[in-house]
C-alpha cells in the first residue's frame, strides 16, 4: 500500500560502471543477494531487507552496489552506523571503490556528533541540496536539522544497535518513503530470524570474497594454566617481527570506565564465579610498554571516551602501519579492515558474548597472511562462560555459533526481555528444538495473510490476534 520511486540501474550507468573498475569478482552469494536488492529497488512499495552476513564477507560492497542503483536516478542514499569509528570506516571503504572519477561525481559526505560546526555545515548542505548522494552518518543523521533532496535509500548497519524508533526516524526523512536494507554480521538462526524480523525478506551471505587466509583461534585457560601468560606477548613479538600488527581487546577502559557502546558482561555469567576486577584498556597499554618482548614498538590506545578526531588518527595511523599493536574496546567490533592486521588477543575473553567474540576476532586474517586469535579467559572449567569462549575457539561458523549461543543463553536473551510470566509466547516453544515448526507457521501465515492481509475473511483469527497482543505488545515485537 506504501508507494515509493522505483531504481533501476541503465545499461551504461554509473552502477556498470562501477563494476568495471572492480579488481575482484563477485562472490556467488553477492551476485544472488545484489539481484534480490535489484529485484526490490524496481518495484514500487518499498524494499524492506536484512543481509546477515559471516564477518568480511562482503556486505558493505553488496549495500554499496545498492546505493550507486539509487544514485542512478538521483536519488540519495544515507547508510547509519553505530560509532564514528564504523562511520568513518565507511565513507573510507566507499571512497576507496569508488575511485576518483565516480568520488567526485557522487560526493560522499559523513555527519557525525563531534563534528566542528563549518564540517557539519557543509555536510548539511551537501545532503539537502542533494549534491551529495551518498550520506554516511551516526545517530547524528536523526537530527531535525538534517534534510536530503530525494531520500531514495536507507542503509542501516549493525542493526541490533538501533531500535525501531531510530530506523522509523531515518526513514521518514525521504518525502516519498525511501527503500530500506538492514544489514547485521551477527549471525541469526534463521527460525530467530523469521520471528524477530518477522517485517523484513532475509538474505544470507554465507561465502567469503577470495584471497583472505582466515582465522586460528585458540583458548587460553589462565585458570589451570596460569604461567601461559607470558607466551601471549613473545607471540605476538614473533608476529610483529614479521612485519605484521596486532589488536588486544579489554572489556573496560580504565578502573571506572567499561565501554560507552559495548555490551555489559554476559547476564547468564555464574553467580558463583570470582569477580575479578576487568583487565583495562589504559593499564594494559601501559604494562605493555613495559614488557622486554615488546620493547621498541609503537603502541596506541583507542576506546569510546575519545573523541572521533583522536579515534580517526589511532585507525588512520593504523591502517598506514604507523603502530604495531592498538589497545581497544570493543569499538574495533565491527567495520575496521586493516589486512596487515595478524594477531588478536582478547583478554577476559568471558566477559564478552558468543558473537561479540566472532566480530572481534574478524578483525583480522583479512589479508593474505593467516591471523591467530588468543581468547584470554581464568573462567573455571565447566562453567557457562568458558563453554562460551571454547565454543568461538573451536569453530569459526558464526552460523553454527549463533545456534550454540540460543542453546547457551535460552531464547529470552535473544527475543526480548518481557519472556518472564503467565504472558509468556515461548511458554512451551524452543527456539533451537523446535526449528522445523516455526519455518512452517511462518510459512502458514504467509499463505494466509498475502490474499487477506486484514484477515477479513477469517474474522475468528484476526479476534483471536487482537485480544493475544494489546498495543504494547504489538510495539515490542516491532522494536527487535
Amino acid at each position: 500500500r506504501t508507494a515509493a520511486t522505483p531504481r533501476v540501474a541503465a545499461p551504461g550507468g554509473i552502477l556498470e560502471r562501477f563494476d568495471a573498475t572492480l579488481p575482484f569478482t563477485l562472490t556467488d552469494d553477492q551476485r544472488t543477494v545484489g539481484a534480490d536488492i535489484d529485484q526490490d529497488l524496481a518495484r514500487t512499495w518499498p524494499m524492506h531487507r536484512l543481509i546477515q552476513g559471516e564477518v568480511g564477507s562482503g556486505k558493505t560492497l553488496v549495500a554499496i552496489r545498492a546505493m550507486l542503483t539509487v544514485a542512478e536516478s538521483g536519488g540519495q542514499s544515507a547508510l547509519i552506523a553505530p560509532t564514528e569509528v564504523l562511520a568513518a570506516q565507511h565513507l573510507r571503504s566507499i571512497v576507496k571503490f569508488l575511485g576518483p572519477d565516480l568520488a567526485a561525481e557522487l560526493r560522499p559526505v559523513i555527519l557525525t556528533g563531534s563534528q566542528s560546526t563549518d564540517e557539519r555545515r557543509r555536510a548539511l548542505l551537501a545532503a539537502v541540496s542533494g549534491s551529495s548522494r551518498l550520506v554516511v552518518g551516526t545517530h547524528a543523521l536523526l537530527g531535525d536539522r538534517v534534510d536530503f533532496a530525494e531520500l531514495g535509500l536507507v542503509v542501516v548497519d549493525e542493526q541490533h544497535r538501533f531500535g525501531v524508533e531510530q530506523r522509523e526516524a531515518l526513514r521518514t526523512k525521504g518525502t516519498t518513503p525511501p527503500h530500506v536494507l538492514v544489514l547485521t554480521a551477527t549471525p541469526i538462526p534463521r527460525t530467530v530470524a523469521m520471528t524477530v524480523f518477522g517485517d523484513l525478506d532475509v538474505s544470507t551471505i554465507t561465502g567469503m570474497p577470495s584471497g583472505r587466509a582466515g582465522v586460528e583461534t585458540f583458548t587460553v585457560p589462565l585458570a589451570e594454566h596460569p604461567g601461559w601468560e607470558p607466551r601471549i606477548w613473545s607471540r605476538m613479538a614473533e608476529e610483529l617481527a614479521k612485519g605484521r600488527q596486532a589488536f588486544v581487546v579489554c572489556p573496560a577502559i580504565d578502573d571506572a570506565h567499561t565501554e560507552d557502546d559495548g555490551e555489559p558482561e554476559p547476564a547468564e555469567a555464574e553467580a558463583d564465579a570470582p569477580k575479578r576486577a576487568p583487565a583495562t584498556v589504559l593499564a594494559t597499554a601501559e604494562r605493555m610498554r613495559t614488557m622486554p618482548a615488546l620493547e621498541g614498538r609503537s603502541i596506541a590506545v583507542l576506546h569510546g571516551r575519545m573523541t572521533a578526531d583522536e579515534k580517526d588518527r589511532v585507525m588512520t595511523s593504523f591502517a598506514a602501519g604507523d603502530l604495531d599493536v592498538v589497545v581497544a574496546t570493543t569499538v574495533i567490533e565491527v567495520g575496521v579492515d586493516v589486512p596487515n592486521a595478524a594477531m588478536m588477543a582478547v583478554l577476559d575473553a568471558d566477559r564478552f558474548g558468543v558473537s561479540q567474540l566472532h566480530q572481534l576476532r574478524g578483525r583480522v586474517g583479512r589479508g593474505q597472511w593467516a591471523g591467530v586469535c588468543l581468547l584470554v579467559t581464568s573462567a573455571e572449567l565447566e562453567t557457562t562462560s568458558r563453554e562460551r569462549v571454547d565454543a568461538v575457539a573451536a569453530s569459526d561458523d558464526g552460523f553454527e555459533l549463533a545456534r550454540i549461543d540460543l542453546e547457551l543463553r535460552r531464547e529470552g536473551d535473544v527475543l526480548g526481555e518481557r519472556q518472564s510470566g503467565g504472558r509468556s509466547s515461548l511458554n512451551l516453544l524452543r527456539v533451537v528444538e523446535h526449528a522445523d515448526l516455526i519455518v512452517d507457521a511462518r510459512e502458514e501465515a504467509e499463505r494466509v495473510l498475502e490474499p487477506d492481509p486484514e484477515l477479513e475473511g477469517s474474522p475468528a483469527l484476526r479476534d483471536a490476534l487482537a485480544r493475544r497482543l494489546d498495543e504494547s505488545d504489538a510495539a515490542f515485537l516491532g522494536k527487535n
